[in-house]
This record gives structure tokens, C-alpha cells and sequence, in this order.
């Protein structure tokens, strides 16, 4: 039997609409997510180096000394001096108690504080990571555009060819093709380098161009899909231009499509800059936790691996947040059940 409502109200609904994330519990929920994994990253960290085959000792000092100048007495002063010596647990205990008070400790080859080596490193990859997705959003959210203009025409067609030329060829590969053709054949750009604009072009690329044809695929399939919407025709019906539809309508709606998106290949960025920085000679993150596990800089590399978690985390709290803003349903107890 179908329920009574009063003539000229909708039907009753027996779900009740939900209410979406406040920004103070979005930030609750992300906290206690960097808290979790600050726990479990530093202590995989310290498992996985212990786990590591060879002396720890020796390959510290081998960091400070060189490996000319070590032998079984600098080994056993360095492991005295660090405490290497003490069982695995009380290792693990100093260092999460350290981490408790925001202490990161000091880097066992260079004994600098750890704090210091890696805020130098994390400007590099945020400095990598920004610029490659600028190249990403300038490049495929301007051939996502065009593509969707027209479904199914030229310009779509060279979009789809675009998105699978890029997507074929790994960041290595690429990044050694711009080398031969922008640095070697044409003379434009360093082929490699750290600190200026110009060191920071051709990782940027490397990165922001392997990122462009899935940005210009996702914002093309988001902007046909918003245009043939209810609301954009409606739009259209009330004889605003076709500008003023895409300014009002179409970009704000595709964009809570997209900015998810984003953070996602952002995440993948942050992650795939080992490759990259190594191959450019770019000093990242990347860059210090290669070297952190080939000198067995336990500190150091729990901080960077730390970091890169911590940043992942920071990424997706930004994204949280930039959707709720763009979502442009209603919001508190009038929010529509998505």
C-alpha cells in the first residue's frame, strides 16, 4: 500500500538525507590518520633497515670516514657511540619516544639534526611535485577541454591518441627522451641539476607531461557528462550564453570530479619522484631516502619516509576540503543524500 502525502508535497522518503563532513571532522579524522601512520611507517621503517643484510655499523661509518679509512675498531666505536648495540626494542622505544616530543634526532653519518637535512629535501619534491602539476593541469585540462567540445571529433580523436602516447611510455623513458631532445639536441635546458629554474624543467615535464593525458581524459569525460545534464540544460533554456553556462555550471560541477582525481595522481607524484629526482640529479625526498638506506641513516629515513606519508595525508585533507567547498549541493541539514 503506497504512502498518503498531502496533494502538492513530494512523497515521503524513509531515508533520512545525510548530512555531509563538517570541516572540523574532517580534520578529526585526518589527525588521527597521520597519528596511525606516523606509528606504523616509523616502526616498518626501523623493522625493514634492521632486516637489511650486512653491518649497519660498518656502513655508517663507511658514510662518515670513507671506505678506505674503515676497519673492525671504527665499526664498534660507531656502533658504541650510536648504541647499536642495545636490543632492537629499546631502539624502537627511544625513537618513538623522541618522535612523541617532535624530536627527529640526529643523522648518523652526517650528525646534522635530522629536522634540518630533510626540510631542504621536502622543498625540493614539493617545489617537483607543484610544477609537474601545473604542467599537468595547464596541458590536460586544456586538451580535456577542447576534446569536449565536439564527442567523437578530430580534435577528441587526438586527444584519445594524446592520452596513449603518454600513457605508454614509463617516466624514465620519457625523461630520457626530453633529455636527448631539449638538452642534448637542442641545448635549452641542463640536463640535469638541482636549485634553479631551469634543473627544473625537465623533471617537471617528465612528471607533469605523464600526468597530462589521464587529466585530459578525466576532464573531458567530466565536462560531456555535466553538459548533458538537467541543470546545464536548464541553464541554457533561461538564455544564458554558452560562456556564461560553462563559467557557472559546467567547470564548478566537473571539478568535484576532478580535484579528486588530482589528489590521487598527486599521491602518485609524491611517490614516483624517486625515479625522477634520481634520474635528474633533483635533491627531494627521493633523492634522501635512497641515500638513507644505502648508509643505513636509520634516522634519516624513518623522518623521510615519514614525511612522504605525512604529506599523502596532508594531500587528501586538502582535497576533503576543496570538494566540500566546490560541492555545489546545499549544505547542513538541507544536504541532499548523495
Amino acid at each position: 500500500m503506497g504512502t498518503l502525502t498531502a496533494p502538492g508535497r513530494p512523497p515521503a522518503t524513509t531515508t533520512p538525507p545525510r548530512r555531509r563532513d563538517t570541516v572540523p571532522s574532517i580534520l578529526l579524522r585526518r589527525a588521527l590518520q597521520a597519528l596511525g601512520v606516523a606509528l606504523l611507517v616509523s616502526t616498518l621503517c626501523f623493522v625493514v633497515v634492521r632486516r637489511l643484510p650486512g653491518d649497519a655499523a660498518y656502513r655508517i661509518a663507511a658514510g662518515r670516514y670513507g671506505y678506505d679509512l674503515v676497519d673492525a675498531e671504527s665499526a664498534d666505536a660507531v656502533r658504541a657511540e650510536l648504541g647499536l648495540d642495545r636490543p632492537w626494542w629499546a631502539q624502537l622505544g627511544s625513537w618513538l619516544g623522541d618522535l612523541a616530543q617532535l624530536d627527529l634526532g640526529t643523522s648518523l653519518v652526517t650528525s646534522r639534526p635530522v629536522l634540518e637535512e630533510v626540510s631542504y629535501y621536502l622543498a625540493g619534491t614539493l617545489q617537483l611535485t607543484l610544477a609537474a602539476l601545473l604542467v599537468a593541469v595547464l596541458v590536460g585540462g586544456a586538451v580535456g577541454t577542447l576534446a569536449a567540445a565536439r564527442p567523437g571529433g578530430v580534435l577528441d580523436r587526438l586527444a584519445t591518441a594524446w592520452v596513449a602516447s603518454v600513457r605508454a611510455l614509463p617516466p624514465f623513458l620519457l625523461g630520457l627522451l626530453l633529455v636527448l631532445v631539449v638538452s642534448v639536441s637542442l641545448g635549452l635546458v641542463p640536463a640535469a641539476g638541482h636549485g634553479s629554474a631551469s634543473t627544473l624543467a625537465l623533471p617537471a615535464l617528465t612528471l607533469g607531461l605523464g600526468l597530462s593525458g589521464l587529466v585530459a581524459r578525466v576532464t573531458r569525460d567530466a565536462i560531456v557528462e555535466v553538459r548533458a545534464s538537467e541543470h546545464v540544460r536548464f541553464a541554457r533554456t533561461k538564455g544564458l550564453s554558452e560562456r556564461l553556462v560553462l563559467a557557472r555550471h559546467v567547470v564548478r560541477n566537473a571539478a568535484v570530479v576532478l580535484v579528486p582525481y588530482l589528489g590521487v595522481q598527486v599521491v602518485v607524484l609524491v611517490e614516483g619522484v624517486v625515479v625522477v629526482e634520481s634520474l635528474f640529479g633533483w635533491q627531494g625526498l627521493g633523492h634522501a631516502l635512497v641515500h638513507a638506506v644505502f648508509w643505513r641513516d636509520v634516522p634519516v629515513l624513518q623522518a623521510t619516509a615519514l614525511l612522504l606519508a605525512l604529506l599523502i595525508v596532508a594531500v587528501n585533507t586538502a582535497v576533503d576540503l576543496t570538494v566540500r567547498w566546490l560541492d555545489p549541493r546545499p549544505r547542513g541539514r538541507r544536504a541532499v543524500a548523495a
